[in-house]
């Protein structure tokens, strides 16, 4: 089997971005962003999707990480979009419940061709370390746009804000991994015969 890869490279005022996702890989990966809690989180992304990735953004991190952190969800899923090629046989819907210690997600996925995200967190805190939690929703939001996924993100329980963090990120790993496997049928998964 080949595997579906793509490499996107965006430069603007603000980011210089170029990246490699393998969607059928080992969950290795390669970050190089300068925002270390970043890095954590594309890491454990990697791991539970069995994705690998090779990461390197230049971004104005001086003024805050906001740019970098959108960017980044921009290109990761213009490159899941594009390594998905023509959606035949690719499972397509996933959900299910990530518990990280004392925080539980609930992630489901549709890989429609129609752009969503609905998030829904009650984080006890702005920051963790440096790093504005509120660059999560921005993330996925990115990210649902350019993959043009549906993707509703929920945290029903919590206390420590990594914890909460992480279990977004394993379980949307996890499952961004299980909707696109391939099924080993040659049909794209509609009955419009169209995503």
């Amino acid at each position: 089997m080949t595997k579906r890869t793509a490499t996107i490279k965006r430069e603007t005022k603000e980011t210089a971005i170029h990246l490699k996702l393998t969607l059928d890989g080992a969950g290795q990966s390669t970050l190089k962003t300068d925002i270390p809690f970043l890095d954590h989180m594309l890491d454990l992304f990697c791991v539970h999707g069995n994705f690998d990735l090779d990461l390197s953004l230049k971004g104005d991190i001086d003024i805050d990480y906001h740019h970098s952190v959108e960017d980044v969800g921009i290109c990761l899923g213009k490159a899941f979009h594009t390594a998905l090629g023509n959606f035949k046989g690719i499972q397509r819907y996933s959900s299910g419940l990530t518990p990280m210690d004392e925080s539980l997600s609930q992630i489901a996925i549709d890989i429609s061709n129609r752009p969503f995200l609905a998030f829904e967190a009650d984080f006890p805190k702005s920051k963790i370390g440096t790093f504005d939690v509120e660059l999560v929703e921005e993330f996925f939001n990115a990210f649902a746009i350019n993959s043009k996924i549906s993707l509703h993100i929920k945290v029903l329980e919590g206390t420590n804000l990594h914890h909460m963090v992480e279990s977004c990120f394993k379980g949307f790993g996890r499952l961004l991994d299980e909707a696109s496997r391939l099924t080993g049928s040659s049909k794209i998964p509609s009955s419009k015969g169209l995503l």
